[in-house]
């Protein structure tokens, strides 16, 4: 074989692997994007305190979905001047209350443009009310989506007080402490920066009973409404967050 036609061989060698690289490099991409069944739409319903805070993160982390947290939404479009935070703006400076349609209209502005929803979203603080939930159905089948579950994180009264009312804050990082469950290195100090730590004013017993009575009166209909549709699971909150965790992820796994 000649040096010329030496080379054209090589060259053709060099062809095939770059279109065998190519070939497989597609097949990988198109195996790690998942598709609609592989996707994640819940809803995290339960008290304040019951740990959506702790579990909301793993979630998204854990499914590559974001967190919607209706309050922190409403606040960045409120900051951010958009059209429905304009809107918003208006209503809560009146002493309103924000209208459902405002508030399904900033989750959906979260999907349409927010790349972490591209593979779905778990959803905390809404809704609140069965014409919400109402509402938040008719815009995901406008999208061709729908709920997978919602979970509900079950926890006592009583015990879920007793948790609050030692809680403790670092504001400027929102690091939380327990003066019973998860004390700080020493007491009343950030373990980080060794800044004074705080209790919220709300976390007293006489506002918490009120919160919960609010919480469940509201927060019954809407369960009831999802438990009929089949979609409802309720997890005993009470249990060490890895536990509460291990029963939540076999709720989504199952439901691939």
């Amino acid at each position: 074989m000649g040096a010329s036609e030496e080379l054209e061989y090589l060259k053709s060698l060099v062809t095939q692997l770059n279109q065998k690289i190519s070939t497989l490099e597609s097949k990988a991409k198109a195996a790690a994007t998942p598709t609609p069944a592989q996707q994640l739409r819940t809803i995290l319903v339960g008290p304040p305190g019951a740990g959506k805070g702790t579990q909301a993160p793993r979630i998204r982390d854990e499914f590559c979905v974001c967190h919607l947290a209706t309050g922190d939404m409403l606040r960045e479009q409120v900051q951010a001047k958009t059209p429905l935070g304009v809107q918003a703006k208006k209503i809560m400076d009146a002493g309103g209350l924000v209208s459902d349609d405002i508030m399904v209209g900033i989750i959906q502005d979260q999907l349409d443009n927010n790349k972490a929803c591209k593979n779905g979203f778990v959803l905390d603080g809404f809704p609140r009310t069965v014409p919400q939930a109402q509402k938040l159905d008719g815009m995901l089948n406008a999208r061709g989506e729908k709920l997978d579950s919602v979970v509900q994180l079950l926890i006592d009264d009583q015990l879920l007080i007793s948790r609050i009312t030692g809680r403790l804050i670092h504001g400027p990082s929102g690091r939380t402490y327990h003066k019973e469950f998860n004390p700080p290195k020493k007491a009343g100090v950030d373990d980080v920066t060794g800044e004074k730590l705080i209790q919220r004013s709300d976390d007293n017993v006489d506002t918490l009973r009120k919160r919960l009575a609010s919480f469940h009166a509201q927060t019954g209909p809407v369960v009831d409404y999802y438990r009929t549709k089949g979609l409802w699971h309720g997890i005993d909150a009470a249990q060490s967050p890895s536990v509460v965790w291990d029963s939540m992820r076999s709720i989504f796994v199952a439901k691939k």
